[in-house]
């Protein structure tokens, strides 16, 4: 049997916008209301699943959201047809209606928690979509994600799927993007690290004042029993208060794992050597900690070029490279670690540098872009195959971004009725193509 790390990126919708929706994130702020090009963000994006799948990688694509979401608009008391409730949002409540355009779905490091078949008690492929309440405009996206990851993921067999977690605070949950999963082989049996901001119902314990801490404990815990996971391989880790007030807002801005490597800067977890000791009993074999000291890089360094919102990824001939933003290369810093880094005595080889800029703008990284599932080739089989990057899809997606897309989109743009109806027609299409279903709401109806 084979087994390997499957990479679903977010495929980037047709109203990829800058918004400035996410506090916390520095990179989303510093970038507010500034001019998109939702063609270039969505090619740039198939380039990267492309590259990947050419090195030999199995590469997926997940389909974005519905956006603006009216659905929302008109929970919220917005009235009329379509162009109605549009017009009156934008006018009416400009900050909402900002809200329910937002392009984070891009980022499918925080679709869903994934644990492979070797790690659960039932020897399935688990699935709970983020719940993502710490923000309003993540917050509209986990039933949507649910049903798309469902017409994905389609077998019973071989894959469970599960209901978000409750939608408050207490439980908030940013998937994949605060969880690590450590393994000898992707088919084996490993060791899932999540990584928490704070504790819900315990205010003595460490927390960041200034920015939020998104995700609990009691989030990973829920999502561990969910998945049916061993406490004897399962380890939670504290995010350090100090890195989220610097614009550390997930731990895979801080931090990134494959198979027996932890690349990892110095200032990112409380405990850190009594955590990482813990990691090391349980994964029970060699291990290599990679700690990145802030005499090297700051922590403002390493957020500003994302140098740890990177893929850490293994090609088939086993070797180990870094998937990285361009922004690390024009940094002299970072740039110049990494050098140093693919000298050293890691499994590291290689660093590759793509450019995401669209993305990165918009506060994410190649890490941000995917959702990573470890599976076998039965599994694999058992995948929506429409939904897996060939040239014949690759080309299909380019020439659907091409006949839907437009060049330039401002947030002013956001309320023209018409890009409403030219995105409706778009994603209708693509579940054609990817041979979803009716996964959007406007599909239901």
């Amino acid at each position: 049997m084979k087994h390997f790390e499957v990479n679903f990126d977010g495929l980037v919708g047709p109203t990829h916008n800058y918004a400035g929706l996410s506090f916390g994130n520095v990179a989303s702020l510093s970038n507010a209301r500034s001019v998109s090009s939702p063609r270039s963000a969505a090619k740039q994006g198939l380039q990267k699943m492309k590259a990947l799948q050419e090195m030999g990688l199995t590469q997926g694509v997940l389909a974005p959201q519905e956006r603006p979401d009216i659905y929302a608009l008109r929970r919220l008391g917005f009235q009329g047809s379509d162009a109605e409730v549009l017009q009156r949002a934008y006018k009416q409540a400009p900050a909402i209606f900002q809200a329910v355009c937002s392009a984070s779905s891009m980022w499918t490091a925080n679709a869903a928690t994934v644990s492979p078949s070797a790690d659960t008690a039932d020897g399935r492929i688990h699935f709970t979509p983020a719940n993502l309440t710490n923000k309003f405009h993540r917050s509209l996206e986990p039933q949507t994600t649910g049903r798309i990851l469902q017409a994905m993921f389609n077998n019973s067999r071989h894959f469970m799927h599960h209901q978000h977690l409750p939608d408050n605070e207490h439980f908030g949950d940013e998937g994949a993007a605060n969880h690590t999963r450590f393994c000898s082989e992707y088919g084996h049996a490993g060791v899932e690290m999540f990584v928490y901001g704070r504790y819900a119902f315990d205010s003595s314990k460490p927390a960041p004042q200034k920015y939020p801490a998104r995700q609990t404990r009691e989030a990973c815990e829920a999502v561990a029993r969910l998945h049916g996971l061993s406490d004897d391989t399962t380890v939670y880790v504290q995010q350090n208060p100090a890195v989220i007030e610097q614009g550390v807002f997930h731990n895979d801005v801080i931090a990134v794992g494959n198979q027996n490597v932890l690349f990892y800067h110095e200032q990112a977890f409380l405990d850190t050597a009594q955590k990482l000791n813990e990691l090391q009993e349980k994964f029970g074999s060699a291990m290599h900690f990679i700690e990145v000291p802030s005499a090297k890089v700051s922590v403002a360094e390493a957020v500003k070029t994302y140098m740890f919102n990177t893929q850490l990824v293994t090609l088939n001939n086993g070797q180990m490279i870094i998937i990285a933003p361009t922004e690390c290369q024009e940094s002299d810093v970072v740039r110049e670690y990494f050098e140093e880094l693919l000298v050293s005595n890691t499994p590291i080889k290689e660093v590759r540098y793509f450019d995401v800029k669209q993305s990165m703008r918009n506060g994410g990284g190649p890490a941000c872009l995917r959702l990573r599932v470890a599976m076998n080739d039965q599994e694999l089989d058992a995948v929506n195959p429409a939904c897996i990057i060939n040239n014949t899809l690759f080309d299909s997606l380019n020439v659907w971004v091409d006949k839907h897309y437009r060049d330039e989109l401002s947030t002013d743009d956001l309320a023209d009725p018409q890009l409403l109806i030219e995105s409706r027609t778009a994603l209708d299409e693509l579940t054609q193509i990817m041979k979803l279903g009716s996964v959007y709401s406007f599909q239901r109806d």
